[in-house]
Formats: C-alpha cells, structure tokens, sequence
C-alpha cells in the first residue's frame, strides 16, 4: 500500500522532508540562479549586438551587473566559474575537429615560429618590466609569461563574429593561441620549482624529466586511445541510430579525454584539443561539431559571464591609478611587440597590426598562474588580485580596442587612398567593373579573342597585385560619374558588373541605368536577394556566380551516376528555364514573405512533376522502341 491513502505519522514526516525538501530548496535556488544568468545574457547580449558591438562585451556586462560588485544576485561565483571552464574545453575540442593533422603540419611555421616568438618577446619585455618595479625575479617571470598569454575564446569569438579567422591575421592569431596553450604545461610543470622546496625539488627529479615523461605518456595514451578505442567506439554508437545516444557519446568523448588529459597533467582545454585533432580526419567529424556546438556556445557565454562576476571591482576605488597604469601598460607593450613580431614574420599589408590589436588582450590561463604563485608566495595577495583585475579589464576592452583601431584604419585608409588613376580617353566596347576573380576570367576570354576593354577595380592594393601578372586595370570607383566617362561608358556597348561588394554593385548600376540607359549591363549576383535588387534597378542580364558551375557539376553528377550525357544535358537546361522562371515568380512576390514561401513551395513540387513527366515519357519510349 505504501504511504498512499493515509497521513504520515510525525517521524515519518520529519523524515521526508529531511530527505526531500533541503533538496528541493537546493533546486529552486540553481533554478533561479540559472534563470537569472539566461536572463542577463540575453538582454545583455541583445543590447549589444542592436549596438554592433560584440557579444562577448554583452556577456561580460552581464557578469558585472548581476556579480558581487553589481546587483549581486548570485553570490558563489567559483561554482558558476567552474562550469563555465567545460565551455574553453569545448571550444578547444571544436578546434580540434576543424584541425586536420595534416593542417597542423602546413601551420608548424605559424606555430612554432610566430608563437614561440610572441610568447618570449611578450615574457621577456613584461618581466624586465615587472623585475625593474621591484619584483623578484622569479615573480617577475610569472607576471611576464602570464600577462603573454591571450584568451583563446574570447580572441576566436571576435574574429569569428567579424569573419576574420580566415584572413592571414586571422591564421596568425590561431597559430600564436595554439602554441600559448601548448607553453601552459610547461610553465604549470616549473611553477611549484620557483617556489623555494628544496626537499620537494629533489623528490621530484629534474624537472625536465618529468615534463618528458608527462609528454610521452600523453601522447601515447590520447593517440593510441583515439586511434584504438575513440574511432570503434564512436562508429559502434553511430550504428544504434539514435542522435540522443550520439549527442551523449560526443560529450563523453570530450569529457573522458580532458579527465585523462588532466590525470596525465596536461591541461584539460589541452586534452580535448589533442581528441579533437585525433578525430579530425574521421568519418564522424561533422556530426560530432553539429552536436557540440549548442553546448559550446552556451557554456562559453556561460565562461564570459562569469570573468564579468569574478571582477573584483573594489579596487577600482583603492587603487585606480596603478590598476590603470598595468592594464593599459601591458596592452600597449603587447600590441608593439605582437606588431613587430608579426612584421618579422612577413605578414603583408596591414596584417601584422591587426594582430598586433587582436592579441593584446589577457587570457584565463592568467588567472590561474597568478593564483598558484600567490599560493606559492612567490607575491602577495594584493599584486595577485591586481594582477587578475588587470588581466579582466583587458578582456574588456581587447574587443573595442580592435573595433576602434579597424574603425579608424577605415578612415585613415580613405582619407590618405591615393588620387583614382588618369583614364586615357579609349573608344573600347566593353568595361568590367571589378576586377576580382570573376571579371579578369571574363577579361581573359576577350583578351583571348582580341576584343579589348577596360577594367575598374576600387582596391588600390588590388589593382597593384593584378598589374604585377600584366593585367591593365584602372584603379577608380566604378560608381563614380566622371571616372565611367573617362572609361569610354557613353561609346562603350557593354558593362561587365563584376564588383564583389553588393552595395557598390547596385550603386554602379544605378548610376548607370540613369546615365548611359544604352549600356547593356551584364551583373553578376551574389545571392537570389542581389539579383532582385539589380532587377529593381532595370537590369536583366544577371549571372548569379556559384548558379553555372554549380549546374556543370550537376550534370557531371548524373553522368556519374550512369545518365547518358544527352540526358544529364537536358535535365541541367529543364532545371535551368524552371529556375529562371522561379526567379522571375519570387521576384513579384518578393515583397510578401507568405507568398514568397508559396511561390517556392509550388515552384518545388512543379519541378518535381516536371521530371517525373520526363521519366514516365522515357520509360514509355524504351517500352514501345
């Protein structure tokens, strides 16, 4: 019968609520310390992407406000702290995936040249620093090799949300982050060496010993691991076909190699980085990115939040300014160090700047050396706590610091552009507007055929990189009234629209749509939204750039696939005419999303009929032949 159907005596009930209700106090209390910190995030968050500024200063905001030095809602900042470091771990192991071992070898250069070089000139210029204020040498070496050090997520989140990963300063920065993480062993291997143990030294062994044999048996265990026991598994829980049970087997994955990791000495960030790495060229790549990302997204804002809690911001009232006087001090040593580090490295243009401003920030694992050495007292707590404040404030500000520089590059880059080029006076048919990939191949077939032309490019660095391979191209604004006729447009029968950036695109055609109506404008279309805009503005000859190859590779495909070559012909053209008429029904409708949604709905299932029609008439005509 159990309890149902009658009360529960007096010890009974004691009993019950003290097994359940301190329990359930506990809930309520995570529950609504977990609602607070989603709700901060995402108005903090939302204000500041409205702002075009960056999430991360969203987080961060939010951090301070609900933190014990703002409203303080939420007190226990070492719990929120250490949930939100599963998110760096995360990060770290999506890195991974997206590094395949090959790749890691083509970036050794960037790694272990640019890297080791930032991390030692930064030691060496922050610690002479330190040591020259009076600070131990010891102490000095930690406060140098500390403050080197940048925030990988944090760094990575902006160049991701500005779409600079890819750029060369983006590809320096990851390389100089990869090798900051790989320096973190070492240094948490020599810390307790600095702190005067003799006894404890000599029980130990030499240090580099010990290093060693951490390094061999990590690489051992993470790689045999992941080749042995990592791959089987994972390709054993694919073939139960449940996403639930894979999502889970991910995060184990993750979980179990930064534990191992950590056991071996290595950081855990580390740890699932090398797992990542490990699986980067396996079958199961994408799947595992696709099922961590949401959780590392969240535990990362989770991590930014929690810098922003952690502040401790009373010392902006006791000792502001030798607060002020180390944050700004170390941030501007980094960005003229990282710049010259990178102009060594022969980064080209302004690149060694960008990551002079991209990487001056400090990073977590600085929070960290600086705990332990205040542990180990090799300084006090009152540096440490500066120290760490410091290292918070740059974090702060590293975002605006890059948005400020790229905002006032823009600027002096216009103000100081050199004057557009003299056009000589040409009668020329054609005139290609933006001389990137797509227009010089179109520049080439009529160079081919001996048809000449002239060619606009806005990029002054552009125009001097196409003309060093023989390329005659103007460096003017296309845009721009005078230079088109100074080009030939009012003779000219032909404009090639191949600018890349949209906004200059229909600026240039619609200045020529109203000023030389005669040219026939030939556009290309980034995307099915460019096309409409270019259609707005009466141009009708538009080549969308991926739309022809993507067709020709199609059709490949399908005689692939064992289709004759006339077949695959006459399905790419049917499928052609129907998109262009898809194009053309959208386009009415654009202005009406519901509507728009139906056109392409109906336009599918037509498509689809159209096709079954083709194979029915097919199938008949192989019957009856």
């Amino acid at each position: 019968m159990g309890t149902r159907g009658r009360k529960l005596k007096p010890p009974e009930a004691a009993g019950f609520r003290r097994r359940f209700l301190p329990e359930s106090r506990d809930l309520m209390i995570s529950l609504t310390q977990t609602a607070i910190l989603l709700a901060a995030a995402v108005i903090a968050v939302s204000l500041f992407r409205f702002a075009k500024l960056s999430s991360i200063l969203g987080y961060l905001a939010a951090g301070l406000v609900i933190g014990p030095w703002g409203l303080n809602l939420i007190g226990d900042v070492g719990r929120i702290t250490q949930v939100a470091q599963f998110g760096v771990v995360l990060l770290l192991f999506v890195i991974g995936l997206e590094l395949q071992p090959t790749r890691l070898w083509v970036m050794r250069k960037i790694v272990f040249g640019l890297g080791a070089a930032q991390v030692v000139v930064c030691t060496v210029l922050l610690g002479t620093i330190a040591w020259a204020l009076g600070q131990p040498l010891a102490a000095a070496a930690v406060i140098g090799f500390g403050l080197s050090l940048s925030s990988t997520p944090l760094v990575l989140q902006v160049l991701a949300e500005r779409r600079e990963l890819k750029t060369q300063h983006g590809r320096a920065a990851f390389g100089i982050l990869l090798f900051q993480d790989l320096a973190v062993l070492p240094a948490l291997a020599i810390l307790p060496l600095l702190e005067g143990a003799p006894a404890a030294q000599a029980a130990a062994g030499p240090w580099w010993l010990s290093l060693l044999k951490l390094l061999a048996i990590g690489g051992v265990v993470l790689i045999g691991g992941g080749r042995i026991v990592l791959r089987p598994a994972l390709r054993l829980v694919a073939r139960v076909q449940v996403s639930e049970v894979f999502t889970a087997a991910a995060l184990l994955t993750v979980i179990l190699t930064a534990l191992l990791a950590n056991r071996l000495g290595l950081s855990s960030a580390l740890g699932a980085f090398l797992a990542g790495v490990l699986l980067a060229d396996s079958e199961f790549r994408h799947e595992l990115e696709a099922d961590i990302e949401p959780f590392k997204g969240l535990l990362l804002g989770l991590f930014f939040v929690s810098v922003g809690m952690a502040a401790n911001l009373g010392l902006l009232r006791s000792h502001p300014l030798e607060l002020l006087a180390i944050t700004v001090g170390f941030l501007v040593v980094k960005i003229i160090a990282i710049t010259a580090v990178g102009k060594l490295g022969r980064l080209r243009g302004d690149s060694a700047l960008r990551l002079g401003f991209a990487l001056p920030i400090g990073g977590e694992f600085a929070f960290v050396l600086f705990t332990l050495a205040e542990r180990g007292k090799l300084f006090d707590t009152a540096t440490a706590d500066l120290l760490i404040l410091a290292v918070t404030l740059s974090m702060m500000l590293g975002p605006l610091l890059l948005i400020g520089y790229e905002a006032v590059s823009a600027r002096w880059e216009k103000a100081a552009a050199e004057p557009y080029d003299d056009i000589e006076a040409r009668d020329t048919p054609v005139i290609i507007a933006g001389f990137g990939r797509f227009g010089q191949i179109v520049a080439r077939v009529l160079q081919a055929k001996g048809m000449p032309f002239t060619a606009l490019d806005s990029s002054q660095t552009h125009v001097d990189f196409v003309r060093r391979f023989g390329n005659e191209v103007y460096y003017g604004d296309a845009s721009r009234l005078d230079l088109l006729r100074a080009a030939g447009a009012e003779s000219a029968r032909v404009l090639v629209l191949a600018i890349d950036d949209v906004d200059a695109s229909l600026r240039t055609a619609a200045v020529v749509r109203e000023q030389f109506p005669h040219l026939r404008i030939f556009a290309r279309a980034r995307s099915r939204q460019h096309a409409f805009a270019l259609m707005d503005l009466g141009v009708t000859e538009i080549i969308r750039e991926t739309y022809a190859s993507s067709l020709e590779m199609a059709g490949a495909v399908l005689e692939a696939l064992g289709e004759t070559a006339t077949s695959a012909r006459e399905a790419v053209r049917r499928f052609r005419q129907h998109d262009q008429e898809t194009l053309q029904a959208q386009y009415r409708v654009k202005g009406d999303e519901e509507k728009f949604l139906a056109t392409t709905r109906a336009a599918a299932q037509q498509l689809e009929r159209l096709f079954e029609a083709d194979e029915a008439s097919a199938e008949a005509t192989r019957r009856h032949g």
